[in-house]
């Protein structure tokens, strides 16, 4: 099976790293993987978005027409891309920040407040992985134990405590994504 992922959102909410993971994990798993950035002229702030494709089969082209799964971590980012997302799709928006989503009854939407889950765990940073939690618990494109080896892998140079807190803020994510 094929789907493709686009995540968006605004430079620093960790966009460019939530997909690299993801396609890392799905190849980790012996699935194929393509992961394309697409940065915004701007620097830190400015808009950000990658694609990725995962398949159990040879991926010809990384930039799929329509989106499967669209991931957006702002409301701008919903404003650009929702109309890319298919008939039939996957909608995962940041609550926190995307307040009005979905006016369209043939996709799925999800909005978990994953900045405010974050927060809560004491480090803001970890929204993006909050966001991989839901989009794993929602779709199971990658295993959580396949995931949480990427995050031994991301973060095994930094204190034992931020892998600890990464794997909570996974698992909230996981747990509302299952919802």
């Amino acid at each position: 099976m094929k789907q493709s992922f686009v995540f968006s959102g605004s430079g620093g909410q960790g966009i460019m790293s939530a997909g690299i993971t993801l396609a890392q994990t799905a190849i980790d798993m012996g699935k194929h993987a393509t992961y394309l950035p697409e940065y915004g002229p701007e620097q830190r702030g400015g808009s950000a978005k990658c694609t990725v494709v995962i398949s159990d089969e040879p991926i010809i082209s990384p930039l799929p027409k329509c989106c499967d799964n669209l991931i957006v971590m702002n409301e701008q980012a919903y404003a650009k891309f929702f109309e890319d997302l298919k008939s039939g799709g996957v909608l995962l928006a940041n609550a926190s920040r995307v307040k009005e989503a979905n006016d369209r009854d043939d996709v799925t939407a999800i909005l978990a407040p994953v900045d405010d889950i974050a927060l809560g765990l004491g480090n803001p940073r970890a929204a993006n992985i909050v966001l991989l939690g839901v989009l794993i618990g929602a779709t199971g494109v990658v295993s959580r134990e396949a995931f949480v080896k990427s995050l031994e892998k991301k973060f095994k140079a930094k204190k034992p405590e931020v892998l600890a807190m990464n794997i909570q803020a996974l698992d909230q994510g996981i747990a509302l994504g299952k919802k």
